[in-house]
């Protein structure tokens, strides 16, 4: 089954461009789109809250998954490692449009997804160590994260520590690796966000 995804970042723009591209695309190579996928979301969603998660979970052996580009899957080098290393494992193929990138079921495919899961590893171990410091730094500036000890209103905790979380997610640290400082789990720290006004996720 051939998939094409298009993702938009704001509900202001339009799927049209992308969808143009893929249909003269696909007449061209004389290839049949079964099923269109489309959404307004930003790429530094991860995949699993979007429909693009749904998709990849449906993907099988042989499928083809098309997209404009490959910033269309996400909007950083681990989360988009991630995926192409996932669909590599599982025999997906993926063809982005603009970047000509093809990911199909050959040794060099499987030479790329070594690849991506050896860069992935070495990301996860830059992250955690730019968290690290980051941490350090803002103790060394007497700034005070996570949860006071006693204390149930985490909620309050997190909103009031924005700026902090800000500067850590700028550095690359997963919301994970946040969620832990406050002694919370991740979906509930997205959900605190998600909350506050005065925070918006950006493309």
């Amino acid at each position: 089954m051939n998939w094409a995804y298009i993702r938009v970042s704001t509900a202001e723009q339009s799927y049209s461009s992308q969808k143009y591209e893929i249909q003269n695309w696909a007449s061209n190579q004389s290839v049949r789109i079964d099923r269109w996928v489309n959404e307004s979301v930003s790429g530094t969603i991860v995949p699993e809250h979007r429909k693009l998660g749904r998709i990849i979970r449906s993907l099988k052996r042989d499928d083809l998954l098309i997209c404009t580009e490959i910033s269309r899957l996400g909007r950083n080098m681990l989360m988009i490692m991630s995926i192409l290393n996932d669909c590599a494992q599982r025999g997906v193929r993926i063809y982005t449009i603009k970047d000509n990138f093809k990911l199909d079921n050959d040794l060099n495919s499987k030479i790329i997804a070594f690849a991506f899961a050896l860069a992935a590893e070495i990301e996860r171990n830059l992250i955690s160590q730019r968290t690290k410091e980051a941490l350090a730094e803002l103790k060394e500036a007497g700034v005070k994260l996570g949860r006071p000890v006693g204390s149930y209103k985490s909620k309050t905790v997190v909103l009031n520590d924005l700026a902090q979380i800000t500067t850590l997610k700028a550095m690359g640290t997963p919301y994970s690796e946040i969620a832990k400082i406050y002694g919370i789990h991740r979906n509930t720290l997205v959900n605190y966000l998600k909350s506050a006004d005065c925070y918006r996720q950006k493309d």
